[in-house]
């Protein structure tokens, strides 16, 4: 569990991370450096969950961790399946990292949704829908291991 206390806003209890894999997690279907290193700390505090339609069959191989809890959705719906995916984990403890126009319905129903700006881009629909955006999975990651971080940029 981690418990983020930000001014003018209600203390912030989350259990759960999910994460979107093609875009967020990975370029190109492989996972980016640095990232399993710090969801191995994160996943001390909170369940990872990664969920994908796994683009390029790789979220398996790339993401073999006994932490990381893996969800393949089909190719259709996919973004009323991620919403599906996260109302069983429970919205109001999770906080959700994505950047494609199928995680928009995600980084709106969650307690806390992170866009993130890398090189396959960010849909204007998540990053309007987003609390926070980073320009980096890493940044947002650490943002979540430092959370204190987030107390300037959601105070209100």
């Amino acid at each position: 569990m981690l418990k983020i206390t930000i001014p003018g806003v209600d203390e912030i209890t989350l259990h759960h991370l999910l994460l979107d894999y093609n875009g967020t997690l990975a370029c190109d279907g492989k996972i980016k450096a640095g990232v399993l290193e710090r969801l191995e700390k994160l996943s001390q505090s909170l369940n990872i969950h990664v969920i994908t339609a796994d683009t390029f069959g790789s979220v398996q191989e790339q993401c073999d961790a006994s932490f990381i809890h893996i969800h393949i959705i089909g190719k259709e719906a996919q973004d009323h399946a991620k919403l599906a995916y996260l109302k069983a984990l429970g919205a109001e403890h999770t906080v959700v990292i994505g950047n494609g126009r199928n995680d928009a319905l995600i980084l709106e129903a969650a307690e806390l949704g992170f866009a993130v700006l890398q090189e396959e881009g960010c849909a204007t629909k998540s990053l309007l829908a987003s609390d926070v955006l980073f320009q980096s999975i890493n940044d947002a990651l650490d943002v979540l291991l430092s959370a204190n971080r987030l107390i300037a940029t959601l105070r209100t």
